[in-house]
């Protein structure tokens, strides 16, 4: 075995211990307790009584999960929300950062910094600025881009064609000046006698575009796809925030977490569904999976050319 001693190695396993049993006590247990969970009956809501008897149901919640025409919908937007998130952000991010890169490195620092904010703010505090620029008539979106166009005020938040749009929008504004930074430093640590060819041999903008800041950060753009992914599927604070805890109007802007949300606490089914909550939860994960898993299948196709 080449590397390091089989004695070096025997010492490293001791430290794996506080991994493995925070792995057991923050994922494993809570899997297995939602799994169990999901079993229950859920037609008597949730009880605290003594007196309640737990009743197993088998798999009924998860059929009727998938059988939901609201979780059907949740499913459609949080899909759109995810890859119109993923489009948007990755390119933007990408170019922000090759705009950033020729900058000197005060400028640079500065302007990072400014555009990291959203993203490093808290979710909610940054979803309610996000909620006054499109609120209504009196929101900033309307009455300087709108209005003095000519054009009618546009009320986002009631209008089920513009909802998802706004959702999205709010995750470029929040993400797009992190995507920046991950790309900045893939730029940062393409090797400096790159470019100097490149130069020595005339290479325009386009061509250095394609054949050294691309190939650069190939792998990086499919770690951040990732982690847009993740995130758009597990986004709850910036919804739950622009549209009150709903879905807005003909559930337009209903995803995921927030519809897990509805039934696990009274508000969206009247009750605590939190079997049916825990079948949702349960059935999402191998979705993402599965996204993951097409994405990283793909992956040769974009690492081409």
């Amino acid at each position: 075995m080449h590397g390091m001693p089989q004695e070096r190695i025997r010492l490293l396993y001791p430290l794996l211990g506080p991994f493995v049993l925070l792995w057991i006590l923050f994922w494993l247990v809570p899997l297995g307790w939602g799994f169990e969970l999901s079993l229950q009956d859920s037609s008597h809501g949730f009880s605290n009584s003594v007196e309640h008897q737990v009743q197993y149901v088998g798999f009924d919640n998860f059929e009727r999960t998938l059988n939901d025409p609201k979780f059907q919908k949740a499913l459609i937007n949080s899909l759109k929300y995810v890859v119109g998130s993923v489009i948007c952000i990755v390119p933007l991010g990408f170019l922000l950062a090759v705009a950033l890169f020729d900058l000197p490195r005060f400028a640079r620092g500065v302007i990072t910094f400014m555009l990291l904010i959203p993203g490093l703010a808290l979710p909610g505090a940054m979803s309610k600025l996000f909620y006054l620029f499109f609120h209504g008539r009196e929101g900033a979106l309307n009455q300087y881009l709108v209005i003095p166009l000519g054009l009618d005020p546009i009320n986002w938040m009631m209008d089920p064609d513009f909802i998802m749009p706004s959702l999205v929008m709010q995750a470029v504004w929040r993400w797009t000046g992190v995507v920046s930074l991950f790309f900045l430093c893939g730029l940062e640590a393409i090797p400096r006698w790159q470019f100097e060819l490149a130069k020595l041999e005339g290479f325009k903008n386009g061509a250095k575009f394609r054949m050294i800041l691309i190939p650069g950060v190939r792998k990086l753009a499919i770690f951040v796809s990732v982690f847009l992914i993740v995130d758009g599927v597990a986004a709850f604070s910036g919804a739950y925030t622009l549209l009150g805890g709903s879905g807005g109007m003909l559930d337009a802007g209903l995803l995921l977490v927030t519809y897990v949300y509805q039934v696990a606490f009274p508000g969206g089914s009247g009750r605590f569904d939190l079997p049916g909550a825990a079948a949702m939860s349960l059935l999402v994960a191998p979705l993402v999976a599965g996204l993951l898993f097409l994405m990283l299948k793909s992956r040769s196709l974009f690492l081409q050319s």
